[in-house]
């Protein structure tokens, strides 16, 4: 696991400064703090920072392969490189290291750009190809490692792991994208279409560019997408032991280490399907570690521990409270980009903790995608058979006007929220579900803007893409079309990008078994009986756990890694919450309407709505832009 940094000129070939890039790298050296590394042609230039993971002495970067030709910066682990690398060497390949990276380089002189189609795992790479003259950039197919560009004014490119690698460049411009102020403020986190700044752009998972000096930037090539359209013809009990065989695999093989590897434990069905399968492989105690909190409500340590005891795991755990909320500077950072998904803070914690006794740490993230694990997608299928039931006018001249009037009960629980179940099923499927998916509705939103961004945004909604996205879904189903958004808009911008940048803030390798591609091409096709059962979501995979996991584990109401900011905010926060409509940094943007946020403030402390979610993003936003330098 490393940071990588990058020039490359797409016009008039110029030098490039290896100072330049040297800088891009050092501002990435907690993704990399074992070893850097910086190479420079006429043009190009491609720098490296490690995080030792296989071959600890053998692999610097950016590496070479053997013949020269090729010159590589990668970012990620290749789970299937041993049995790639007997595949390339009866094919004649020659190699010098024992790991993953001259893998890549070989793969890429036998299959050229399809290379990607032969590795399984996380991954962004640079890779020069100097008889060719061409730049080859790659993300993996879930976009768990991530990969930032932009066109700079002397004509070359700049790209990084992550922005602050750009913004080390001196020609990048720190000009806010009002409409990524939108995105923002409708997911609270800025998706992979767009970027906080304008002109800077993010490679989109399961995509590649092949860069040429003399030619302009081309548009960006999917090498892999997921599809819902197939289903499976066997019975249920065939498909359970089929569903184990992938679990198991994508498990095994994703503990292959030369360093201390463990896992972190939630104590729900994910990361204990996780520890289970850990244990099961012989190869000595599982070491686990779990975050709590100190509201009772929102703390699972409990079945962390139960787990951790059934597995006779090396267990490890810790309590985190409001007095902690004094991080948020050092989370800000981490992100570069806004970013308002408050489990950012304990999921950094647990990286920390995990990070005293291993360099790698396996997590139970992506089955809720994949499988139909949330709650949203459980209602959501059920919505879309009321849908079927209702004529389409009924729904929105007669459940969108009542919804609109209807009282907002935030503190009830989801199925008797009437006023948000009648404004869902009032719209189309798309529509519903990215309202559910969605932080603030847009009545909300556009009640907070100022005149300003108003006119910037124009037309322009947030959820439209993700809508769209749903809408052109290879799916048979509403509830496959939830689960492809879920896997293609809100896992890489939302879960992955707050497990990579608090795992690499510590110099920590997080792995995500559940997303082998494998697995989730298998989940894509189940019936979605075999996914929602009634009221319960991932039903084959809790089936399939049976035989591993007690029934509380698994069937107890789904809780996930939820900060207790909604209680911190009417409580020892209360006064963060009332600033937030102060705050100096918000009022220069005039983007919003302050005495709007200090009534939502008041209304959320007094506990007749809760904003909780909404204040957050404010005030996250207010940290970015101040360490961004925008006003």
């Amino acid at each position: 696991m490393c940071g990588i940094a990058g020039l490359f000129h797409t016009g008039t070939i110029k030098p490039v400064d290896p100072s330049r890039v040297e800088r891009m790298c050092d501002v990435l050296a907690h993704r990399g703090p074992d070893g850097s590394g910086v190479w420079t042609a006429p043009g190009v230039g491609l720098g490296h920072r490690r995080l030792s993971i296989i071959d600890l002495e053998g692999s610097p970067q950016p590496m070479h392969s053997a013949d020269e030709r090729a010159v590589i910066a990668f970012n990620g682990e290749i789970y299937n490189f041993r049995e790639l690398r007997r595949e390339l060497e009866e094919q004649g390949a020659k190699f010098k290291t024992d790991g993953d990276t001259e893998v890549i380089l070989a793969a890429w002189q036998r299959w050229g750009e399809d290379c990607v189609q032969h590795l399984h795992g996380m991954f962004a790479f640079a890779l020069y190809d100097r008889s060719e003259r061409t730049l080859f950039l790659a993300r993996d197919r879930f976009g768990v490692k991530p990969l930032f560009f932009a066109e700079l004014a002397d004509g070359s490119l700049a790209f990084a792991s992550e922005l602050k690698g750009l913004l080390a460049h001196p020609l990048l411009r720190r000009d806010a994208d009002p409409l990524a102020i939108e995105d923002y403020m409708t997911w609270g986190y800025v998706p992979d279409h767009r970027s906080i700044l304008r002109g800077v752009r993010k490679l989109p998972a399961g995509h590649t560019m092949l860069l040429k000096h003399d030619t302009p930037l081309p548009q960006p090539r999917q090498f892999w997408d997921v599809s819902f359209e197939k289903r499976h013809k066997a019975k249920a009990r065939d498909l359970e032991a089929e569903l184990l065989h992938h679990l198991q695999q994508a498990v095994e093989s994703r503990m292959v280490s030369d360093v201390p590897l463990g896992a972190f434990l939630s104590g729900g069905v994910d990361s204990s399907a996780v520890v289970a399968f850990m244990a099961g492989a012989g190869q000595g105690k599982v070491r686990t570690c779990s975050i709590g909190f100190d509201v009772a409500s929102a703390d699972e340590t409990s079945y962390a521990d139960q787990v951790a005891q059934l597995f006779n795991t090396d267990h490890a755990s810790r309590i985190v409270s409001a007095d902690q909320f004094d991080a948020i500077d050092t989370i800000a950072g981490m992100f570069d980009e806004p970013f308002a998904d408050a489990s950012a803070l304990p999921t950094w914690r647990v990286c920390q903790l995990a990070r005293e006794s291993v360099t790698v740490a396996l997590s139970g993230d992506g089955a809720d995608e994949a499988f139909a694990g949330y709650r949203r997608q459980v209602f959501h299928a059920h919505e879309e058979r009321a849908r079927g039931m209702i004529p389409g006018a009924v729904r929105s001249k007669v459940l969108g006007p009542l919804g609109n009037v209807f009282p907002k009960m935030d503190w009830a629980p989801r199925p008797l929220r009437a006023k948000a179940t009648l404004q869902s099923l009032a719209g189309s499927g798309a529509e519903g579900y990215a309202r559910a998916l969605s932080v603030v509705p847009p009545e909300i939103r556009q009640s907070m803007y100022g005149e300003g961004l108003r006119k910037q945004i124009g037309g322009y909604r947030g959820e439209a893409p993700l809508e769209a996205l749903m809408a052109n879904a290879p799916a048979r189903t509403g509830l496959d079309a939830a689960q492809y958004a879920d896997l293609k808009f809100w896992l890489p911008g939302d879960i992955l990008t707050k497990v990579d940048r608090t795992s690499m803030a510590v110099g920590l390798e997080a792995r995500e078994p559940l997303l082998d591609h494998r697995l989730v091409e298998f989940a894509a096709a189940l019936p979605d009986g075999l996914r929602v059962k009634r009221s319960q979501g991932k039903w084959l995979l809790k089936k399939s756990m049976e035989r591993y996991l007690p029934e509380d584990i698994l069937y107890r109401p789904k809780q996930g890694f939820v900060t207790p900011i909604a209680h911190w905010f009417r409580g020892p926060l209360a006064g963060k919450a009332r600033g937030i409509a102060k705050s100096a940094m918000l009022a220069r943007t005039g983007w919003f309407d302050n005495a709007r946020i200090a009534e939502l403030a008041e209304a959320h402390i007094a506990g007749r709505s809760d904003h909780s979610r909404l204040l957050w993003q404010l005030l996250m936003l207010d940290r970015s832009l101040a360490r961004l330098g925008i006003t």
